[in-house]
């Protein structure tokens, strides 16, 4: 067990060591505050799939009125437009400058539709970030280890690929799925020794097993790249400080961990805009309010 542990702590710090000296900024220090020793800091992103019914252009222009500092924007999942959009008619500069304009920061592409190979060069130019995408089939318990190495060992083109563009490739759990459980995210940090390939965790779906969300952020560690501010509840309820769940251990288990991505609120579901962008605006207030909670323990 010692020697499991004494692997794990060694395959983290190479997983750290690498991926700083080419993080961009969608997973820089500046989450950590100005110095290693100082207070982290949250940094707040949302999904552009929240506004599916706008253009990108407008998508931008009310996350950025509401204050977020960076975007995640969506391929074709749910007829989302934006990122077909972004890549038939933007293009990298016109993304950038469209960003520019809103004074907002690129976080990522949500690529569950088309694959990240499909728009990896777009990401690349347009800055680098991260892209999300889902696992495999479940396993049972015994073939865990086993099919997590042959996923990892599959992914590593992708991984290249995320070096060539200076991006990031980040697995998100889901129920019924290879990354599931806390087993499954141990398996994988363990396994895994490419600083281009991390976590991107879903609440929602830790929730679904009655698991220990905190728990999970301190497992992934430094290969948490993407992290869903989202609670197993229906409708705008999915939503922090809408839903009942209290985020602030949540929170600080991030702190803890040093999270160098976005805190991104997130709900599956598509209200008229109006009525979204007030129930992000009540996220983003309840998000400060649990980080300045948790700040005396950060």
């Amino acid at each position: 067990m010692k020697e499991a542990l004494n692997r794990r702590s060694l395959l983290k710090a190479a997983g750290i060591s690498g991926a700083a000296a080419i993080m961009p900024p969608a997973l820089s220090a500046l989450a950590q505050g100005p110095a290693a020793g100082g207070k982290w800091r949250m940094r707040l992103s949302t999904s552009s799939i929240h506004f599916m019914q706008l253009s990108i252009e407008q998508a931008c222009e009310r996350i950025a009125k509401l204050g977020f500092e960076a975007i995640d924007i969506w391929s074709a999942h749910e007829g989302c437009p934006h990122l077909d959009d972004v890549a038939k008619r933007l293009g990298p500069e016109g993304l950038k400058e469209l960003l520019a304009k809103h004074k907002l920061k690129l976080f990522a592409f949500s690529v569950y539709r088309g694959g990240y190979e499909r728009y990896a060069e777009l990401l690349g130019k347009s800055g680098g970030g991260v892209a999300v995408r889902g696992s495999s089939g479940p396993c049972k318990p015994e073939e865990l280890t086993a099919r997590m190495r042959k996923f990892l060992d599959g992914l590593k083109p992708l991984a290249e690929l995320a070096e060539k563009h200076n991006s990031y490739l980040a697995i998100e759990n889901h129920g019924n799925a290879l990354l599931c459980s806390q087993d499954s995210f141990k398996a994988f940090v363990d396994i895994n020794t490419s600083p281009r390939l991390g976590i991107a965790l879903a609440p929602y779906h830790v929730q679904t097993q009655k698991a220990s969300v905190p728990e999970a952020i301190r497992i992934c560690g430094k290969q948490l790249f993407f992290f869903y501010a989202w609670q197993h509840y229906r409708g705008a309820e999915q939503l922090p400080g809408v839903g009942p769940t209290d985020m602030t251990p949540w929170i600080r288990a991030l702190a803890d961990v040093r999270y160098r991505g976005y805190v991104n609120p997130f709900m599956h579901g598509h209200p008229e805009a109006d009525v979204m962008a007030a129930n992000l605006a009540k996220s983003r207030d309840y998000l400060k309010e649990c980080h300045k909670k948790a700040s005396g323990g950060i």
